[in-house]
């Protein structure tokens, strides 16, 4: 079935509602948009789905959430009667029609008799990750898409350990929802009939007391809060942030916690930011004014569902900076292992997880405590993995993980990233450095002293549509086939292509294996130790271009990293051109 037969069936079968109907047919004059919506189905990747929302077959609506429920409630039904009995968790953010996805799949769930939590208000990321353990389900769906602009939303799948589902079961719930090929095989409760009998429960204040509990437990050294007069402006950037780390804070012992009034209250267009992504310095712009009427110490600020988070701290400049992801977890990282050595709780088989695009800093932080090291890939699923290993095989403790997208993990209480935790870790560091005088951009320099520069950026180049497509996939194959030797004069030393899943050294030849699944993800380093990696985004029509260095000041490293983006930006110029 072509893209303009597909519209029509949705013009005219009654499986379709009137409001669906109706935003069709005012594009009845658009064949591009037309083709846009359905030129293919929404895909359902390793993590879920993503994408615009709106009526067809390629975008986020109730009938392509309700298709994926389906062939998830298929997989888990595939798995035997108890995983069946154990049911699922269901959480969502403040995106818009996040609560109408959320009760679909509900629904979905209950009509193919697998019991369904659902959360009873919006709920963060990390929390969902929780629930899962804690009310030992089979898995979890999460209705959100992280920090992309308003018109996107989302929904990712779990399992049962807490982390987003690992290979090979994510191709196997890929090729489940796949499987669904009518819209008849779709089966729904009744939700009224389903609360009723209680297939669908909602669940709410006993989850968040058992979070904050866990939350709370990855507090370092409690007597740094307990004896501060820190001051914290805090944004959920209208997101699922504002209760449960408000509560974190106050439980954790900050009593001085302003929040940003116009960005408290949930709101899916994101109104005062357009883009909530922490990592732009524009998000933070009324919590800054805030900060300055307040005297702050501290800026935080955590993206729609939470799970991320970014810092603004005042620079000796007096200007406001905001940290990067590498730079707050570096921080973080050094805080927890430093406290941990000096009360004599550093343990001997402590691990600490990082991905491939992130910082070499916590490389050199590990080795100067003794911790064991481990790469992975990009997305945080990878870090949940390896815990997971941690604890069947007892090899190794976790200590910490994270990744340089904002995102972090302290305890094991949960398998993805948590922006809650992180904010109160991040509020603890800035009390601890305040008490010896200092700001945590002064923390930060201080562990430039301590291991040298470190620094990293990030270049996207977005591609959108179905010419975009093509273009991504045009610049991995180029660089596949014909890999740089040189960037702006500078030799390449090492190719690694963690799709042919090898390393080489490309001033011997030698060849070897990176020991991690496959991805395609091509990464290279520099004759002057400068590294860049690019990537297609899994969740943006984006290449992702990732950059790093290390020298004896920031000025040196900042001008090794804009020669090499220079050179490979020209390059993939070149390749598009």
């Amino acid at each position: 079935m072509d893209f303009m037969e597909n519209y029509k069936l949705w013009l005219e079968d009654d499986y379709f509602d009137e409001a669906t109907k109706a935003e069709l047919k005012a594009i009845e004059n658009d064949p591009k948009e037309i083709e846009e919506r359905f030129y293919k189905n929404l895909e359902f990747g390793t993590g879920g789905l993503r994408g615009i929302i709106g009526a067809g077959t390629n975008r986020m609506n109730i009938y392509t959430v309700s298709k994926a429920t389906q062939g998830f409630a298929n997989y888990i039904k595939k798995q035997g009667e108890d995983a069946v009995k154990k049911g699922v968790v269901i959480a969502y953010d403040s995106r818009n029609f996040s609560p109408e996805f959320a009760e679909i799949t509900a629904r979905v769930l209950a009509g193919n008799g697998i019991k369904a939590y659902l959360s009873d208000e919006l709920r963060p990321v990390p929390m969902l990750s929780f629930s899962i353990r804690y009310l030992g389900c089979t898995g979890g769906v999460v209705v959100t898409a992280s920090h992309n602009p308003p018109e996107y939303n989302g929904y990712k799948v779990y399992w049962e350990d807490g982390g987003q589902v690992p290979a090979p079961r994510d191709g196997e719930i890929i090729k489940e929802v796949n499987a669904v090929t009518d819209w008849s095989m779709i089966k729904k409760a009744d939700l009224e009939e389903a609360v009723n009998n209680e297939m669908i429960q909602y669940v709410g204040p006993e989850i968040d007391v058992a979070y904050l509990d866990a939350v709370t437990d990855c507090i370092v050294n409690p007597d740094i809060i307990k004896n501060t007069d820190l001051k914290i402006v805090y944004t959920p950037i209208h997101g699922s942030g504002n209760k449960p780390v408000r509560r974190a804070l106050a439980k954790a012992g900050f009593k001085n916690v302003y929040v940003v009034p116009q960005q408290e209250k949930p709101d899916g267009n994101f109104t005062t930011v357009g883009y909530p992504n922490p990592e732009n310095k524009a998000v933070f712009d009324l919590a800054i004014e805030l900060a300055k009427k307040k005297g702050a110490d501290i800026i935080v600020g955590t993206d729609p569902d939470a799970d991320r988070v970014g810092a603004v701290v005042k620079t000796t400049s007096g200007d406001y900076t905001v940290l990067t992801g590498n730079m707050t977890g570096t921080l973080i990282l050094e805080y927890i292992l430093s406290q941990k050595k000096a009360a004599g709780k550093l343990p001997k088989n402590g691990a600490v997880v990082s991905t491939i695009v992130s910082t070499d800093m916590s490389k050199a932080i590990c080795a100067e405590y003794g911790m064991k090291y481990f790469d992975v890939l990009t997305g945080f699923k990878y870090i949940g993995e390896k815990i997971k290993e941690f604890e069947a095989s007892g090899e190794y403790v976790y200590q910490f993980g994270f990744e340089e997208s904002y995102g972090c993990l302290s305890g094991t209480y949960a398998r993805d990233k948590d922006g809650v935790c992180a904010t109160m870790l991040i509020c603890e560091m800035a009390a601890y450095y305040k008490s010896r005088g200092m700001s945590l951009y002064d923390g930060l320099l201080e562990l430039y002293k301590k291991y040298g520069v470190y620094k990293e950026t990030i270049h996207s180049i977005t591609l959108p549509g179905l010419d975009g497509v093509a273009n991504i996939a045009k610049v991995m194959s180029k660089m596949r086939e014909d890999s740089p030797k040189e960037i702006d004069g500078v030799k390449v030393i090492e190719m690694r292509d963690y799709k042919e899943d090898k390393i080489v050294d490309l001033t011997t030849g030698e060849t070897k294996p990176t020991g991690l699944p496959s991805s395609n993800v091509l990464y290279y380093i520099l004759e002057d130790g400068t590294w860049f990696c690019v990537r297609p985004s899994g969740t943006e029509p984006k290449i992702k271009i990732y950059f790093g260095s290390k020298g004896s000041s920031i000025e040196e490293v900042e001008g090794k990293i804009a020669k090499a983006q220079n050179g490979i930006v020209s390059l993939v110029d070149s390749i598009l051109a």
